[in-house]
This record gives C-alpha cells, sequence and structure tokens, in this order.
C-alpha cells in the first residue's frame, strides 16, 4: 500500500482545492481513491491511500492533482493528470531572471504578452494548458507538447523576440502534426509498414 504523501500549498490556494461545500476536494479523492487531509491555516495537505484504493499511483497522481491546483490551474483542468500521458512541468521563473520582484514581473508580462497574446499562441500552438502564478508558470499537457511550450517560454527568459518564439512554435507545429500522421498510417523511423510484412523506404518511393 502506497504511503501517506504530503505537500505544502499556498493558503490562497486552499480554498480552490476544497472547492464550493468540499466539491473539488471529494472529487480528487474519488478520482485517485485517495484522501485528503487539508490544514486551512498552514496550507498543508496530507494524501493517504483509502482501502479500496484501485490504482497503486492513486497518491503520486493525486499529488500532482494538488500541486497543479496549488499553481493556479482550475481544478478541472488538474484533475486531466490522472491520464497516464498527461504531464505537469513548473518552470521556476527565479532560476532564470532572479529574485527582483521588478524582473519577475517583466517577464510574466512578456510571457503573457498584450492583451495576452503570447499566452494565447503557446497554448493554442503547443496545445497545452498554461497557469501562471507567483514566482512560477506551469504547463499541463502531453510530453512533446509540454516540453516545446516549456522551451517556448525559456526562449522569452532568454530574451528572444515574440517573433522567434511564434516562429519557431509554428514550426513545432508542423512537426507535431507530422509525427501524428506518421503514427496514424504507421511510419517508424522513415520506413512504412504495411500488414504483409513488406517495408519501403520513403527514399525509394518518389
Amino acid at each position: 500500500m502506497p504511503e501517506t504523501d504530503y505537500l505544502k500549498i499556498p493558503q490562497n490556494r486552499v480554498g480552490a482545492l476544497i472547492g464550493k461545500n468540499g466539491e473539488v476536494k471529494k472529487s480528487i479523492e474519488d478520482l485517485t481513491g485517495t484522501i485528503l487531509d487539508i490544514d486551512s491555516d498552514e496550507g498543508t495537505v496530507y494524501i493517504s491511500p483509502r482501502e479500496d484504493m484501485e490504482d497503486p499511483l492513486g497518491v503520486w497522481n493525486a499529488n500532482h492533482i494538488v500541486k497543479a491546483i496549488a499553481r493556479g490551474f482550475n481544478p478541472e483542468i488538474a484533475k486531466k493528470l490522472i491520464h497516464d500521458d498527461i504531464y505537469l512541468e513548473i518552470i521556476k521563473l527565479p532560476l532564470y531572471v532572479g529574485k527582483s520582484k521588478k524582473a519577475l514581473a517583466r517577464y510574466k508580462g512578456r510571457i503573457i504578452g498584450k492583451d495576452g497574446k503570447t499566452r494565447e499562441l503557446i497554448t493554442e500552438l503547443a496545445d497545452v494548458d498554461m497557469a501562471i502564478y507567483g514566482k512560477t508558470v506551469s504547463l499541463i499537457g502531453e510530453m512533446d507538447n509540454v516540453m516545446i511550450a516549456k522551451e517556448a517560454i525559456e526562449m522569452i527568459l532568454n530574451g528572444s523576440r515574440h517573433k522567434s518564439v511564434y516562429a519557431f512554435l509554428e514550426n513545432k507545429k508542423e512537426t507535431l502534426k507530422l509525427k501524428e500522421f506518421k503514427d496514424l498510417v504507421g511510419i517508424h523511423d522513415d520506413k512504412i509498414e504495411f500488414r504483409d510484412g513488406i517495408e519501403f523506404d520513403e527514399e525509394t518511393l518518389q
């Protein structure tokens, strides 16, 4: 049986974790087969397995869902993390721009962009969800998509112009589309796999 896990969250996110009449807390417990013991005053959350928990990763999943809510995500988006192919990535801004409040505000503004344009383009082109909260930028999505969005954000934090970031995202979106197409039709390592076992190299078909 998995052991009890523990984490501390910002006090102003405790309400989002509990939800109206405890609905969010209960939904996470039911989804993961765990029990959440929340100390509203301290912002501490203890996660323990229920006796009827079926998924051995229940406590681990609950931890990540709680962590995502703590980092500013809507609970419904955070609960996507119950799926094996969905990941949470937390980018700690001080590691890139230092601890200056002025610098943090400026770079968060660059990530958001005018009227939210940059944030919208990153989430749309990389197909991820994003939350900007405190000193972090967090991402939820499939691994390849999350890594693309992270790289775009790192480009901004390293001083790249928005135009360059948008071009990078457009290029990566096309790459992802090609990968999805190859997976769909059965192309691996630039070879087409037919059901009769015959393989053709793409170059020979040109």
